[in-house]
């Protein structure tokens, strides 16, 4: 499917083939296509957590105003935003840039102290924001990549994260933007038209 089908395609779907499994490495090859994602200096401030198993799924359901979609989804990924990924990664991230080429190692001690100082103390606001708008890239990414390859997707937000956090184990250092529903759409189930879009002209200006 080439991209712009796989844009166009995609839906926010409410009805998933129950029982319908989705192999472990078509998993990871989608998240591994995703993970292709721009990020602010690279630092790819994301992280998954795969929950495929009934009981998991079960207890997802309960921390997701009991949304059926959680359990009937062949899984039901967890995008954690990681404001502190700026600590953990940048060492690994920037001994990359220098291996690949795009930096010098003398660059590499001055673009530390330009993205910590870019992005603010470790529990800013600026923190936040660099962590959930670079993770959101991803998500989108990922939700594409799954059309690709002929699956459907739902992001949600209606959940509770602290409940999340709890039950999964989650660091309360971080974020979770939303959970995203991966499976087949039900057999015999037939989607309403795109749901209404505002005309471009009523939200571009060109200067």
């Amino acid at each position: 499917m080439d991209i712009l089908s796989a844009v166009l395609e995609r839906r926010s779907i409410n009805f998933f083939e129950q029982n319908a499994e989705i192999p472990d490495d078509k998993i990871k090859e989608i998240i591994s296509i995703a993970n292709t994602a721009p990020s602010s200096f690279n630092m790819q401030p994301w992280e998954v957590i795969v929950v495929k198993g009934k009981e998991k799924k079960k207890i997802l359901r309960e921390c997701a105003m009991n949304q059926s979609k959680v359990e009937d989804a062949s899984c039901v990924l967890i995008i954690i935003a990681d404001p502190l990924s700026l600590e953990k990664n940048m060492e690994l991230i920037f001994d990359k840039q220098i291996e690949y080429g795009y930096m010098k190692p003398e660059m590499k001690e001055t673009y530390k102290k330009v993205a910590l100082k870019l992005y603010g103390a470790k529990d800013s606001l600026d923190r936040v924001i660099f962590a959930v708008k670079n993770t959101a890239l991803f998500a989108m990414n990922l939700m594409i990549v799954a059309r690709g390859f002929g699956f459907e997707t739902h992001p949600m937000d209606g959940f509770d994260s602290e409940c999340i956090k709890d039950r999964f184990g989650i660091s309360n250092t971080k974020i979770i933007p939303m959970i995203i529903a991966l499976g087949y759409k039900q057999k015999g189930a037939e989607l309403l038209k795109r749901p209404y879009r505002r005309p471009v002209d009523s939200f571009v200006t060109v200067i």
